[in-house]
């Protein structure tokens, strides 16, 4: 009951149950990117048990950044979002990126969609630049036994993305010397 000068009790700034499950999903997003660039993906599995959609995409992508030689140059923490979504950049050096020569190093973001605890989703986006997809392209147009072999189902349903990623990197090198390497002396 509310009396002459007294005021009402404030809401609490911040619902501690709330903080408690961000603190959590944040503490699981980086447990996720660690399990991630260990390479093991018996550590990644069990993180992405309820991201069904997810999982097989995830775990190419980690094959993928293994045969790619990933390393982690800058590890941001990961950051809170409106709505159960966590966050994490990552900026790697890696071979195919290297092999184009640009001295650029990629910037992966993870975006961790949670359920209250539960990661039900994961998806990635890299900051990649044009040349890494005009290098893929002609990759694919000029060795099209790359995408019919080891690059099969493509970030999709492909079973060796280690194989993939470091006959993408043979690839880009070739693509260096034939295309950049040749505009660079024809000027």
């Amino acid at each position: 009951m509310k009396t002459a000068g007294s005021q009402p009790n404030p809401e609490p700034v911040h619902d501690s149950e709330a903080v408690g499950i961000i603190e959590q999903n944040l503490a699981t997003a980086e447990a996720l990117i660690e399990a991630f660039y260990s390479f093991d993906p018996t550590k990644l599995e069990p993180l992405l048990a309820h991201a069904t959609e997810s999982a097989a995409p995830m775990l190419y992508y980690q094959g993928w950044a293994e045969g790619g030689n990933y390393k982690v140059l800058k590890r941001n923490p990961c950051e809170a979002q409106p709505v159960g979504v966590i966050t994490c950049a990552i900026t790697v050096q890696d071979d195919p990126v290297l092999a184009l020569r640009t001295g650029f190093n990629v910037t992966d973001t993870f975006t961790i969609s949670f359920n209250n605890e539960t990661v039900v989703a994961v998806d990635t986006a890299s900051n990649d630049q044009p040349i890494y997809f005009a290098a893929l392209e002609w990759l694919f147009e000029h060795q099209p036994e790359i995408p019919s072999g080891p690059c099969a189902g493509f970030f999709a349903d492909g079973t060796t993305p280690g194989d993939c990623a470091r006959a993408v990197t043979e690839g880009f090198a070739q693509y260096y010397d034939a295309v950049v390497a040749s505009e660079v002396s024809a000027n």
